[in-house]
């Protein structure tokens, strides 16, 4: 199981609790190239659909950024995974997500607070990273550690450099879009990095996290139209 499919296969559950029996009509924003949650949700029997400029090819997929798609009908569920916080325009994109919903529809959202990822979790994450492998691009979290070390700067002023050249929104900025125009009924944190650490899992970050090690840097949100 690669890292991306343990992350999504440890994401469903809190995905499938917040669906609606099936077959409901659920829009998957960002689905990546590996197409997300959306082979789930089509084998669960929903009428699933994923946007992204890299979408896999098929029917059930569109290959376009998602304020430029335009779906036939209202949806009855948006999933946004882990695409809300680099977005150019967090106000324009959940205006379309609003105009996308049916009146009785949800939002569900897992998100990353990058804020929140201080130099202790970094450290922690760092020396759980698998070994590199030269037949295989390396994971965002060895990239990290690589381009912190060669930048010289401190963990502080390098991830705020980052987040700038990335032009990255903060979990505040994703909460306060958020809630013009829902309404929460769920947030909470979770663990984010397991699935790119070497014989770490959801429980063992979990763990960590409980006990002050790290910080919480995942979020899940589930939210209703106002």
């Amino acid at each position: 199981m690669t890292p991306r499919e343990l992350w999504l296969s440890s994401t469903w559950p809190f995905v499938a609790a917040h669906l609606p029996p099936r077959p409901a009509r659920v829009l998957e924003i960002g689905c990546g190239s590996a197409g997300g949650f959306v082979p789930a949700l089509r084998a669960a029997g929903y009428e699933a659909a994923g946007i992204d400029p890299e979408a896999p090819p098929g029917p059930e997929y569109h290959r376009t950024e998602f304020e430029n798609y335009e779906p036939p009908n209202p949806v009855d569920v948006i999933v946004a995974c882990t695409s809300l916080h680099h977005v150019a325009d967090l106000d324009v994109v959940l205006a379309h997500v609003a105009a996308g919903l049916g009146s009785a529809g949800t939002l569900v959202v897992v998100e990353w607070a990058w804020e929140q990822f201080d130099e202790p979790t970094a450290h922690w994450c760092f020396e759980r990273l698998p070994a590199s492998d030269a037949s295989s691009q390396p994971s965002w979290l060895h990239e990290q550690r690589e381009h912190w070390i060669a930048s010289g700067r401190s963990w502080p002023e390098y991830r705020a450099a980052w987040a700038a050249e990335e032009a990255l929104h903060t979990v505040e900025a994703i909460q306060t879009a958020l809630g013009a125009k829902f309404a929460t009924s769920e947030w909470s944190s979770a663990p984010y990095f397991f699935a790119d650490l070497d014989g770490v899992t959801e429980a063992d970050e979990r763990a960590a996290i409980e006990t002050g090690r790290i910080q919480a840097t995942g979020i899940h949100y589930v939210g209703t139209l106002r």
